[in-house]
């Protein structure tokens, strides 16, 4: 049983047991019976009537209740509405209290996230309303009055950080460009004319409106003054050559030029100025030396000639080079010139500077070459033995490299210019291959006269007895070896002997025309050379003197010498070479 119950029939309990006490206190005092009803119908009437009381009090909360859950519903619906939010589904099986407690604290809930949303949408609104005034864009298509929905505010918030980022990017862009602007004003002299442009340079940087349209104006201003700063650059630049030519050619004194050396560096409208001014001075000084400025071209054009490689006829080709009527014409043909090498210079400027490089490493290899020939360098201490055989090396096998490479590029322009490329009237390859077959033929020459050099020094050390010299082993450095005396023996000098008699010479003359492949001695004094099947003779049954065995020794060696000299030799790689 609940309590409220318990209560109820204790209540009832409480009102028998008073209604029994009152008849007692009545039956006791003696009160009539009508007026003991009287008393009992005030007393039921004033009971009755505190019930209904209270029972209607208790049927009004019923009604607020009811009332109260009611609104409360239709509020709920309605923020769900708003919000975006699925229908609130209420717990079955409660009380009406717990109901309406329920429902209405869902609704304050409800209210708090609806006035949260309309808060970061009003702060959201504000902040692109700035960004949009300026970056003069739109500003977010979202309704101020309306609750957002939580995908909304996140859309809001990334195109807010956006707009943020896209700001920052231009305002820094603006600053930048801003900053170019007013350097290229200043290098031009140029002051703010339109408004435009008083905007920009007078004007506070944050007021400035971002817009597109405006970063584009801004740059299209900045590539027009950097156009014309360019132009001046270019315009100075030229003055600038021109004028460093004339002081060449007039040979203006240093301490004059460095005086006008501002100039010569910045390029305001102010060293322009100066600058038309001194090529306009250097004119008029150019027209009253028309000989030394034309010689100073001539020497221009000689040096352009040897970079070149101009050959003697193009060279004479140039008739007014030659010429001592030194007229404004001719100085004008002169220039003509001058400007005509250098274009043709900076074109083939690749080329040129790989034959240099060339002839450079070819020199220097003759060098080393020449060098190898030399007996003294085996003096060397210091190592350049070993580095300039390194280097040649080096040399020997780049060269053919440098050479290939030439030749694709001189294929490559040729087929470009159809003409042949010279270099002083002559096909490069063509001279590399003459340079390598004279090498070759120097080299040949050169071994040549050592085997001559050699065979005339057995000659005269067999006819006049000298002994034959043979090299030393040299020792291993390092090694010590006791020493030891040495027996000379006594030779017969040239100065202390005596040449053959006449006589035994011409009883010779017999012997040596039985040696099969030995010379026959001829009328001139010279000997004429028979062919040997076979050279295995015995010398003691030909020659019975040393002055016989020494001629018969030299005429062989003579025989051999010239067999080798008359034998075809073949070509070197390097010779036959095709380019």
């Amino acid at each position: 049983m609940r309590k409220s119950e318990v209560l109820a029939a204790e209540s009832v309990a409480c009102l028998n047991k008073a209604l029994c006490h009152l008849k007692d206190i009545w039956e006791e005092i003696g009160i009539p019976e009508d007026q003991r009803l009287q008393r009992t119908n005030v007393v039921k009437n004033h009971i009755k009537g505190l019930l209904d009381m209270m029972i209607t009090e208790e049927e009004s909360l019923r009604t607020r209740l009811l009332s109260s859950i009611e609104a409360c519903r239709k509020q709920l619906d309605t923020l769900c509405l708003e919000l975006q939010l699925p229908p609130f589904e209420e717990e079955r099986g409660v009380t009406m209290l717990q109901q309406e407690k329920e429902i209405r604290t869902q609704v304050e809930m409800l209210v708090k996230e609806r006035t949260q949303r309309m808060q970061q949408l009003k702060a959201l609104t504000e902040r692109d309303q700035g960004l949009s005034d300026t970056l003069c864009s739109d500003p977010y298509a979202l309704d101020p009055n309306a609750v957002p929905s939580l995908e909304q505010l996140d859309g809001f918030r990334q195109h807010i950080v956006s707009q943020t980022t896209e700001k920052e990017r231009r305002h820094a862009e603006f600053v930048g460009i801003k900053r170019q602007i007013i350097l290229c004003m200043d290098d031009l002299d140029q002051l703010p004319e339109t408004s435009f442009e008083k905007d920009i340079i007078c004007e506070d940087q944050e007021a400035f409106c971002l817009s597109k349209d405006n970063i584009a104006s801004l740059k299209l201003l900045l590539g027009q003054l950097e156009e014309r700063k360019a132009e001046n650059q270019a315009v100075c630049e030229a003055h600038r050559e021109k004028i460093q030519e004339l002081w060449d050619r007039l040979q203006v004194p240093q301490e004059e030029r460095e005086l006008f050396s501002e100039h010569m560096v910045v390029s305001k409208k102010k060293n322009l100025d100066a600058l038309e001014a001194e090529g306009r001075r250097l004119m008029e000084l150019k027209q009253l030396n028309m000989q030394n400025v034309t010689e100073a071209i001539r020497s221009e054009i000689a040096v352009l000639w040897e970079k070149c490689f101009f050959s003697s006829d193009q060279q004479q080709a140039f008739v007014p080079y030659y010429s001592n009527d030194f007229t404004e014409q001719l100085l004008g043909l002169h220039e003509a010139e001058i400007l005509r090498l250098k274009q043709h210079y900076e074109e083939h400027k690749e080329l040129f500077e790989g034959v240099q490089r060339w002839e450079e490493s070819w020199r220097l290899f003759l060098e080393l070459e020449k060098k190898a020939t030399d007996p003294s360098r085996f003096t060397n201490r210091g190592g350049n033995l070993l580095k300039e055989e390194k280097q040649k090396a080096e040399l020997h096998k780049s060269l053919p490299k440098l050479e290939k490479k030439l030749k694709a590029q001189i294929d490559v322009w040729e087929q470009e210019q159809a003409r042949e490329f010279l270099v002083n009237g002559q096909k490069f390859l063509q001279f590399v291959e003459e340079q390598w077959e004279l090498h070759r033929i120097e080299k040949e020459n050169e071994k040549l006269e050592r085997q001559l050099k050699k065979s005339k020094q057995i000659e005269v050390d067999m006819l006049y007895g000298t002994a034959v010299r043979t090299p030393t082993k040299r020792r291993f450095l390092g090694t010590t070896t006791p020493s030891k005396a040495r027996k000379v023996p006594s030779v017969r000098t040239p100065g202390r002997s005596k040449p053959p008699l006449a006589g035994l010479q011409e009883r010779n003359k017999e012997n040596m025309g039985q040696v099969t492949g030995v010379g026959v001695p001829l009328q001139s004094g010279g000997f004429k050379t028979l062919a040997s099947p076979q050279r295995n003779f015995s010398i003691n049954s030909v020659a019975s003197t040393y002055s016989e065995f020494a001629t018969c020794l030299i005429n062989t060696v003579i025989e051999s010498v010239q067999s080798s000299e008359t034998s075809p030799r073949p070509l070197t790689p390097r010779a036959s070479q095709t380019y």
